[in-house]
């Protein structure tokens, strides 16, 4: 096989090969079983100019369309203000190493205190750390720590109103962490309490996981769960979609003891699926089995404001199983653009936010509802922005259309006749007009809405 391109002159493989003990490049890779080596050219094409390469670049990024989106389940598309992209993206934001040299990092450290001060502040908690990979691994990571703190109990209870994405991750660190994972039944789209109750009162339990609000939409009341898991010595922990809490009861009130969540909504763009930030807060008491980073505040010896990393040594992080978890330098840019995100925004903007998508996703929801073969999938339970709808027609084939037609993804299907729709600012009201007319066309039988 001939190379285009390699970075080694021949006296330099010469020179490698002798300190191996090796007398060729193929020697170097005997081991490796012969049907899994490449025996043919990779196919590269030959070298483009710069100017070339951005033609070939420009002529892909023509062929995108840009889509309203009305899928939500853990993934939202929340509106970004342009200065968030323009501050992040600023030379001294770019290397998100972690700040162990407080002396070079002030910048840097900074942020991250104000990111945990923000976080605390919107979940009702004590504390935050500097951030995770996200929202899954975050609760997952919550219910180590209640078995942590336990010590003696090593089950956990998660609702089956969870986003099913992040049940999966939980699942996954339990069954190799020993944790026996336990299910909440579901009643009518909600956390069934006589179930919760009566697996808690067992005196087994480290925690209990629950969601706010629940992957259906559905805003639960939680009013005395807190005071049931701590009267058998549990903790509650509340999975919750960021945002929502600029106008929803914040976990503090409920008396929740851990906070978790992703914090994509709060400005972050859908990009494929990542990169996203996960959030962990929790009260004074557990800061200890918290993992990750917490960066304080502190004075140096000139008396000014300075800040650092705290309660945690770097050697922390390499005790292996005696660590806790090293949640570290990749999240720190996404929770930088949480930070701008939230002080550009305020709790008014906030609020705003989440009222224009409560009147429209209420909005669609009432006028889909008088179309033929629509209704809620739980009439009688309070929703935010998002919600379940059953329609007894082809799902697929309403989305097909509606992609179509009017440039809209419709929804994530969960069931072979249900549908889940979301609704944020990012869609008007002549967005949802045209879904609904789309809609009703579909259903009359009259799919020319050319």
């Amino acid at each position: 096989m001939s190379y285009k391109f390699f970075p080694h002159t021949p006296d330099d493989i010469r020179a490698m090969l002798h300190t191996c003990g090796e007398q060729s490049i193929d020697d170097l890779y005997k081991d490796i079983p012969e049907e899994l080596v490449l025996k043919k050219e990779y196919g590269l094409p030959e070298g483009l100019s710069e100017i070339e390469i951005r033609k070939f670049f420009n002529n892909l990024a023509n062929g995108n369309e840009t889509l309203k989106c009305l899928i939500g389940a853990g993934c939202y598309d929340h509106y970004s203000p342009s200065v968030v992209n323009n501050i992040v993206g600023r030379s001294e934001f770019l290397t998100s190493y972690t700040p162990y040299q407080a002396e070079i990092s002030q910048g840097t450290l900074q942020y991250i205190f104000e990111y945990q001060s923000m976080m605390a502040m919107l979940t009702g908690m004590e504390v935050s750390n500097a951030s995770m990979y996200d929202g899954c691994t975050a609760t997952a990571e919550a219910m180590m720590m209640a078995v942590a703190a336990a010590k003696k109990r090593n089950k956990v209870l998660i609702s089956a109103t969870v986003n099913p994405i992040v049940r999966r991750v939980v699942e996954t660190y339990a069954k190799f962490n020993g944790v026996v994972l336990d299910t909440i039944a579901e009643t009518n789209g909600i956390t069934d309490k006589a179930d919760f109750e009566a697996k808690v009162a067992a005196d087994d339990v480290a925690g209990v996981i629950v969601a706010a609000p629940n992957f259906y939409g559905i805003v639960e009341d939680y009013s005395g769960w807190a005071d049931f898991c701590h009267a058998h010595k549990s903790l509650l922990i509340m999975n919750c979609v960021a945002s929502t809490l600029g106008v929803l009861k914040s976990p503090g009130e409920w008396g929740a003891d851990i906070a978790v969540g992703d914090g994509q909504s709060l400005g972050i763009p859908m990009n494929f699926g990542g990169p996203y930030v996960g959030f962990l807060c929790t009260n004074k008491k557990l800061i200890r089995k918290m993992p990750g980073r917490i960066v304080g505040a502190t004075t140096d010896l000139d008396g000014k404001r300075t800040f650092v990393l705290t309660l945690q040594a770097r050697e922390q992080h390499i005790r292996r199983e005696k660590a806790t978890s090293n949640i570290c330098s990749n999240e720190s840019l996404m929770a930088l653009y949480v930070t701008v995100y939230m002080a550009l925004m305020g709790k008014e903007g906030l609020k705003e936010v989440n009222e224009l998508g409560y009147s429209g996703a209420h909005y669609l929801a009432e006028k889909l509802c008088e179309l033929k073969g629509f209704s809620l999938s739980h009439p009688d339970q309070p929703f935010l922005n998002e919600f379940a709808i059953n329609f007894d027609g082809d799902i697929d084939e309403l989305q097909n259309v509606l992609l179509d037609y009017s440039g809209v993804q419709f929804g994530l299907k969960i069931a072979e006749h249900t549908l889940l729709l979301c609704v944020t600012e990012t869609i008007s009201k002549d967005d949802l007009d045209e879904v609904i007319l789309t809609c009703k066309a579909f259903t009359e039988g009259d799919n020319n809405n050319e």
